[in-house]
């Protein structure tokens, strides 16, 4: 299974995911815009984000957040 790369923000370092351990989700901007980003969990349990691009999120194949 192919690993995401995500910016860990504490450590201030890239850290790989395991792609089953990753969720997609749309962020809704005031201006009702929308954001697609993906979320994980650092081994200690902390929230991680990346924004991509809607073609880059629609060819991921992981859950949606609900």
């Amino acid at each position: 299974m192919a690993s995401i790369e995500f910016y860990d923000v504490k450590t201030r370092s890239k850290v790989k995911v395991d792609q089953k351990n990753v969720k997609k989700t749309v962020f809704k901007t005031k201006n009702g815009q929308e954001r697609y980003g993906l979320r994980a969990k650092t081994s200690d349990g902390r929230p991680l984000t990346k924004f991509v691009s809607k073609a880059e999120w629609d060819k991921l194949k992981v859950d949606i957040e609900k």
